[in-house]
């Protein structure tokens, strides 16, 4: 089985021991501008950042013609080997935007990692906050940190403080204020979208210092 092309950002200077990786959301690539802050932002702060795109995502670049996410089963597995092709799992924090973050969510205890980040995790699809996507959070082991926009359309600050979402004790929300589900506030509100994504490699630092 070929090996599944990798988009690396390597630290400037010393490296960290860990190797961030980072799955693309369900409509933008892995080197959307979004995925481009974060991994170069991760990259300045010494983090060894990996990126890779699911099979419909590689298919878009070829054809132009957009289709459906992969199944899960599929997205799963992708993610699994590429852990697999990285190596030492206890060396790796994985996770992602939106849906890729999602799907690491649903492998990270199995797949032994040392972490998971989330960034704009999908709680609920969009206008459908009843079905939630939270049941396989109950028990993870795995230690989380997932960053949120306060007005994220896929759960927001409200709808997470409102709804009784049943999460494991080792996952910890930060919201980024104002934020949408790619952390851009509203112009009105004094915050910029910049402030967000630093408080969000700022919060992944921290994070990762304490695994």
């Amino acid at each position: 089985m070929s090996e599944i092309p990798l988009l690396i950002d390597e630290p400037k200077g010393m490296a960290s021991a860990l190797t961030i990786v980072l799955a693309h959301g369900a409509g933008a690539a892995m080197d959307s501008p979004f995925m481009n802050d974060a991994a170069g932002g991760l990259a300045d702060e010494s983090f060894r950042v990996a990126r890779f795109e699911f099979p419909y995502m590689q298919e878009f670049r070829k054809s132009r013609k957009r289709t459906r996410p992969d199944f899960p089963s599929v997205l799963e597995s992708i993610w699994r080997r590429v852990v697999e092709q990285l190596g030492d799992p206890s060396r790796l924090v994985i996770g992602g935007k939106s849906m890729g973050g999602r799907i690491a969510s649903m492998i990270a205890d199995k797949a032994g990692v040392k972490g998971l980040v989330c960034l704009g995790y999908p709680f609920h699809p969009t206008g459908r906050p009843d079905t939630l996507r939270v049941e396989h959070l109950k028990n993870l082991g795995t230690p989380a940190l997932f960053l949120q926009g306060e007005r994220d359309t896929l759960g927001s600050k409200e709808e997470i403080g409102s709804y009784t979402y049943t999460l494991s004790s080792s996952i910890r929300i930060v919201f980024l204020p104002d934020g949408d589900h790619s952390f851009k506030p509203c112009k009105t509100s004094g915050h910029t979208y910049q402030e967000n994504m630093a408080k969000a490699i700022k919060e992944i630092v921290g994070f990762c210092a304490g695994l």
